[in-house]
């Protein structure tokens, strides 16, 4: 997988693979390792884990490779119906796709030939006393966020009343202080001047900080300030869904300020798009106030109202009436 990071004018790209180890999702989800504790460092690079089910009859060349395997109750329920042959057959068939490592859910006994199988393929397997729904749950999760398409892009990211906002523009323009002001007003920062943006889905963009600038903003004439410590830990969110992109620009006197937008404009990010607007600046302009309006603009919006469409509509209903008479 390939990172990049997207500055004022074009991408420079960063050539790091993303992966994640059996060793994270075994430390991250406390699992018991039963077998293969010198195999943890095999990579996981499917997003989904899978459930074997054609895995257990006869070979098939297309079922997709990669993927962690998890067996439940009703898969090991499954395997003691059959004799042990039988069952030691059918596990070498799910090993031959070669997963990164096997989870037993629900604290069962293994079943028979799993560890010797595993054991000649260097196969960790591994066991949890979380059910197969909450464990295919978390892991899928945990996998999807990890393994996920990234960016990182120059700007501040913060959480306005539970909505997503990326603020981009010039250095110096003022995103860090404006991002202070609202903190200041019960919003929580996500990450500043550094953003990652991670491509959950074709419509979901996730925003997060890139662990170095965890807590930090960085302000000029101040210096660095940890919010969590000045502001409580409210005042900081590890990571928010992007649903707005505010671009700070300079104010430009001629420009037509009072536009009625009725189409939203866009900008894309790994092919995501992203509601944009601008927002001019000048001195006295209460830049968060603004973004607390575009936020919850945008909100009403998502539940199907338009103010601009409303308004249109009565100069529309007045021109008609005026027409009538």
């Amino acid at each position: 997988m390939t990172n990049y990071i997207i500055g004022s004018r074009e991408a420079e790209r960063m050539m790091e693979n993303k992966h994640v180890t059996v060793r994270q999702a075994a430390e991250n989800f406390s699992l018991e390792v039963l077998i293969g504790k010198d195999e943890l460092d095999r990579e996981i690079t499917k997003a989904q884990v899978r459930r074997p089910g054609l895995e257990f009859l006869n070979h098939f060349g297309f079922i997709a490779k990669g993927h962690v395997q998890i067996l439940g109750r009703n898969e090991i329920s499954y395997l003691r119906t059959l004799d042990a042959d039988e069952a030691r057959h059918r596990i070498g068939n799910m090993v031959t796709y070669d997963p990164p490592c096997i989870i037993i859910t629900s604290n069962q006994e293994e079943p028979v030939g799993l560890l010797l199988h595993c054991g000649e393929a260097h196969i960790p397997v591994l066991r949890t006393s979380d059910s197969m729904t909450d464990l295919v749950q978390k892991l899928n999760r945990f996998l999807l966020n990890q393994l996920a398409e990234e960016i990182a892009v120059h700007g501040v990211c913060v959480n306005v009343s539970g909505i997503g906002v990326l603020l981009r523009g010039k250095s110096g323009v003022g995103k860090s202080e404006t991002a202070h002001t609202l903190i200041g007003r019960g919003h929580r920062l996500v990450s500043d001047d550094i953003v990652v943006l991670r491509k959950l889905s074709p419509q979901t963009l996730l925003g997060t900080h890139d662990g170095s600038n965890k807590e930090f903003l960085a302000l000029r004439s101040v210096g660095l300030l940890n919010v969590v410590r000045m502001y409580g830990r409210t005042s900081f969110q590890e990571e928010t869904r992007i649903a707005l992109d505010i671009e700070l620009i300079e104010w430009e006197k001629d420009a037509l300020n009072n536009e009625l937008e009725v189409d939203m404009k866009f900008k894309e990010y790994m092919g995501v798009k992203i509601p944009h607007i601008q927002i001019q600046l000048q001195p006295g302009r209460d830049v968060a106030g603004l973004i607390e309006a575009a936020a919850n603009n945008w909100y009403l919006r998502m539940q199907g109202y338009s103010a601009a469409e409303e308004f249109r509509h009565r100069l529309e209903e007045a021109f008609h009436d005026e027409e009538d008479e």
